[in-house]
């Protein structure tokens, strides 16, 4: 088996290190109107939620009907110095020279809704920088792929964290989404569901709007949108939807995503096969995949039609937002052979039916033409998320007219290319104020 760095992880993750997180807080529940999700689709399961006290007072009635983005608590987790954001950032190898401030990290809840459109909450990490002035462009930092909510941005020693502490210093309001069924979250997370985690994201934004104008913060509205592996595909949507006027407060300031799996059918899939995946990440993402779509489309009826024995008696209780990714991958295959069915390891290859229209339902995310600077951060030593990947969506955008920079960190893993990456970002974000 194919060894990852100590610090990285699959496709559209975050490094193992940290994945160490803390014990995930429960949600807090409130009775909330339903509300259209984000051009959502309809839902085969939404797993029952979890009750808790909140941290921080949450609105007086919990009959009040609450509006997408409603912030619900706020929960302070941890101050720094400008010094201890350099020793903090230069600690993960990463270029500190764009810190300027201390920064204030908080826990958002808040109200938003299921992929089939029922009310829920999220939470996501809000980080301000403690000097500068009061008016903030916004980042949002959108993670790469994590199976157990005490790994979220707000609940764990997550990656994203590096980020968000350094565009937080550089004088900007940084929101990082944990998405559903993450963090504290209700539910399990709906795995490579763009339309939730596009509208999470968007909700995060609403409520870190309102949080930071409870501590002197105004948001400008400006939003800079950049995440990590399946964060940049979730970013490349998300960008999409802002340049569309999902919102009328914010506006799409500039495209920064680092190693998207964005072509799934075209280049991740068939890199699970030719080598190009090793052979655990595929294992990984791949059962990932399709317990949590098939939580939200008929894939299969019974586990056994997918996935050998014994995998298929313990993969969905394995994918349950409670069980850390080192148990995870304690109880998986060594490579998607073992793991699949006959029938299922030809469909993979070779994707029909449901299973074909689930994997388009969240491709395309570079089919547009947006209006500001872009630029996708990619390396040819990545062996999770393919370079083909980042050349299919500079294909697409030009399609449309755009030309975005495409930058190859070379020999870098997965996890080293966004560390190189997040350096480049803030010192590109100051550039363009």
């Amino acid at each position: 088996m194919t060894e990852l760095d100590a610090r990285q992880t699959p496709p559209m993750s975050v490094n193992r290190r940290a994945r160490r997180g803390a014990t995930a807080a429960a949600a807090l529940l409130v009775a909330l109107a339903a509300t259209p999700a984000l051009a959502a689709g309809p839902t085969r399961q939404e797993a029952p939620a979890r009750t808790a006290q909140a941290t921080r007072t949450a609105p007086a009635s919990a009959r009040t009907p609450l509006a997408r983005g409603a912030l619900l608590s706020v929960t302070p987790l941890e101050r720094k110095t400008r010094a201890q954001v350099v020793e903090f950032v230069t600690g993960e190898g990463v270029d500190a020279a764009a810190a300027r401030h201390g920064t204030a990290s908080y826990r958002l809840t808040y109200a938003t809704v299921t992929p089939g459109g029922a009310p829920t909450t999220a939470s996501a990490l809000l980080v301000l920088p403690t000097g500068g002035g009061h008016r903030l462009a916004a980042v949002s930092e959108n993670h790469g792929t994590l199976a157990y909510r005490g790994n979220a941005p707000s609940t764990g020693d997550n990656a994203s964290r590096i980020a968000a502490q350094l565009y937080a210093s550089g004088g900007r309001a940084v929101v990082a989404p944990d998405y559903l069924g993450l963090g504290t979250g209700p539910g399990t997370h709906p795995y490579v569901d763009n339309r939730s985690s596009v509208s999470a994201s968007l909700d995060a934004l609403r409520a870190a709007r309102t949080a930071a104008a409870q501590r002197g913060k105004r948001l400008d509205g400006d939003v800079y949108v950049t995440g990590f592996s399946q964060g940049g595909q979730v970013s490349m949507a998300l960008g999409r939807e802002l340049s569309r006027g999902a919102d009328r407060h914010f506006r799409l300031r500039a495209l920064a995503p680092v190693s998207g799996p964005y072509d799934i059918e075209g280049s991740e899939l068939p890199g699970m096969f030719d080598g190009r995946v090793a052979a655990d990440s595929a294992v990984f993402y791949l059962s990932y995949f399709l317990v949590a779509q098939n939580r939200l489309h008929p894939l299969y009826t019974d586990p056994r039609e997918v996935f050998r024995a014994p995998y298929a008696d313990r993969l969905e209780r394995l994918f349950d937002s409670e069980h850390p990714d080192q148990e995870i991958f304690k109880e998986l295959p060594r490579t998607v052979k073992e793991l699949l069915t006959d029938e299922w390891y030809e469909r993979v290859q070779h994707p029909s039916g449901v299973f074909a229209e689930v994997i388009r339902l969240n491709d395309g995310v570079c089919d547009w033409a947006p209006r500001v600077p872009v630029r996708l951060h990619t390396a040819s030593g990545d062996t999770d998320v393919p370079i083909a990947n980042a050349r299919d969506c500079a294909r697409r955008l030009a399609g449309h007219g755009v030309r975005a920079k495409v930058t190859d960190h070379g020999s870098a893993d997965h996890f080293g290319t966004y560390l190189e990456a997040v350096s480049d970002n803030a010192r590109w974000f100051a550039r363009l104020d």
